[in-house]
């Protein structure tokens, strides 16, 4: 049977650790099984482990050039005519564990309500979620066109680090990476700045965002006051897509 509208494909980006496949992975139990929302995660296009740029005596795991681009692309061309992932795809990424997220079952239950009740206007339309760390910078802007909604979690330094470093590790396509010391303030920082800085006022990506480029590249940053708290990020998030659906 013909897919009747598009897909819905929403992209979340931000610095590591801040919380991208936590919300991800909340918003495909808020949304109905007749929406089938999936989810595709960056991480699983990375290049073999071999192929991995080094920087600063680093595997740079965290650079442009450690992704295999064409085939993100090909995967969001093929979602956005077939609704699906495409049968070569494999995720390694639902893998990797993800800490407690702290939603109490309460907000669930009623940010699930609010979704069911923007989403009968559009029944069976498929959603998919594109989480990766570099969906929006300006070298990536043939993929971050491709979104119809763009929400962009922020985090500041000290909560990234934090939490980055309390991770056991990825697994990678050809076997298991954990963060030598020193990774985050080496790598894994400094390319983020270098990534996302234009996002910024004044490129401090610890002050306020840029409303006007945001609105330029059509990106909802998430509010100031949802950094650390998941339950108010997901209610921001919930209150975009429940927009859109309802204006779409």
């Amino acid at each position: 049977m013909p897919q009747q509208q598009p897909p819905l494909l929403i992209g979340i980006s931000g610095p590591s650790s801040s919380g991208k496949t936590t919300l991800s992975r909340l918003l495909r139990t808020l949304f109905p099984p007749s929406h089938n929302l999936f989810i595709l995660h960056l991480d699983d296009f990375y290049l073999t482990d071999a192929a991995i740029p080094l920087k600063n005596g680093f595997q740079d795991w965290d650079c442009l050039e450690s992704l295999d681009l064409p085939g993100l692309a090909s995967a969001l061309a093929f979602i956005r005519k077939e609704g699906k992932t495409p049968d070569w795809l494999t995720s390694k990424e639902d893998q990797n564990s993800v800490g407690d997220h702290g939603v109490p079952e309460s907000v669930l239950s009623g940010l699930r309500s609010r979704l069911c009740s923007a989403l009968a206007r559009c029944e069976g339309r498929s959603i998919c979620v594109v989480d990766g760390f570099l969906l929006f910078s300006e070298d990536m802007e043939h993929i971050r066109r491709l979104f119809d909604v763009r929400l962009f979690l922020r985090v500041g330094y000290q909560t990234a680090k934090r939490r980055r470093e309390r991770r056991s590790g990825y697994v990678t396509l050809e076997g298991f990476w954990e963060d030598p010391p020193g990774y985050v303030d080496r790598i894994v920082w400094p390319n983020y700045v270098a990534d996302h800085a234009f996002l910024f006022k004044e490129g401090d990506v610890e002050g306020e965002m840029d409303e006007g480029v945001c609105e330029r590249v059509g990106v909802k940053a998430m509010p100031r006051e949802a950094e650390g708290d998941m339950g108010v990020c997901l209610e921001w998030a919930v209150g975009v897509l429940e927009a859109v659906i309802r204006g779409g």
